[in-house]
C-alpha cells in the first residue's frame, strides 16, 4: 500500500472530526502488516486499548530503553495483561548496568548522548521495523508535543513510506483524561526517557 502526499491531505480533511475507532477501523481494512508501537509513557493506554479493541492480535512494538520507572514497568505489566497485548518486546543490546559503567547517562551538549540515543532507543527501534516491515503504523502522537509533531497530523507518511496514524492528534489531555475515565482505563505518570532533557524535545524516532 503506498499513498501520496496529496492523498494524505485528503484523508487529514475527511477524518479529522471522527473518532478513533473510526480512524483505527478504516486503517486497519487498508493494512496489509499494521503494528503498534508504545513506550508505555503516560496517555498510552488509549492509544493500546482502541487499538486492540478493532484488531486484539495487532502487534504491539515495544522498545523498552532499560531506564523505564518502575511505575513504567507497573503500569505496562498491568496494561498487557488487562489488554491482553501481543508484546513484541525489543531491548538494548548492551544492559543499562553495563552502560551506567562505561558511558551513563551523558547531557544533551555531551558529544556522547547522541551514541546514547542510538544505543537505547534508535537501534532497537530500526531492527523492530526490519523486523515487522508495517504498511501502517499506529502511533500516539499528538499536536502540542513537539515542533516536529506541530507538523503532522492524523495521517503522515514516515521517511520510509510507512503510512503513521495517530488517532488522537487533535486530543488534549483534558480530553483523553475524560475518555480514560469514561472507559474505566489506567494512566501512569511517573515516566522518564533518558534521551530527553525537555517534555518536548523530540526523541529521534519520528524525524
Amino acid at each position: 500500500m503506498a499513498f501520496k502526499e496529496q492523498e494524505i491531505l485528503e484523508l487529514n480533511k475527511k477524518f479529522k472530526d471522527l473518532s478513533p475507532v473510526d480512524i483505527i477501523s478504516w486503517a486497519i481494512e487498508q493494512a496489509v502488516n499494521p503494528i503498534v508501537t508504545t513506550n508505555f509513557r503516560p496517555y498510552e493506554v488509549a492509544i493500546l486499548s482502541a487499538v486492540s479493541t478493532v484488531k486484539g492480535d495487532i502487534p504491539v512494538v515495544w522498545c523498552d530503553t532499560g531506564y523505564n520507572t518502575p511505575n513504567t514497568y507497573r503500569h505496562a505489566e498491568e496494561l498487557i495483561q488487562r489488554l491482553n497485548l501481543n508484546i513484541d518486546l525489543y531491548v538494548p543490546k548492551q544492559t543499562s548496568a553495563h552502560r551506567d559503567v562505561v558511558m551513563g547517562i551523558p547531557q544533551i551538549d555531551d558529544p556522547r548522548h547522541k551514541e546514547f540515543t542510538e544505543q537505547v532507543k534508535l537501534e532497537p527501534f530500526r531492527r523492530a521495523m526490519e523486523a515487522h516491515r508495517p504498511d501502517v503504523w499506529f502511533t500516539n502522537l499528538r499536536k502540542g508535543q513537539t515542533a516536529l509533531r506541530d507538523s503532522l497530523d492524523i495521517w503522515s507518511l514516515s521517511k520510509d513510506g510507512i503510512l503513521k496514524v495517530s488517532p488522537f492528534y487533535y486530543w488534549s489531555d483534558t480530553a483523553l483524561d475524560a475518555y480514560l475515565k469514561d472507559n474505566d482505563l489506567p494512566n501512569e505518570h511517573k515516566y522518564f526517557d533518558p534521551t530527553k532533557v525537555l517534555e518536548n524535545r523530540e526523541c529521534g524516532l519520528h524525524t
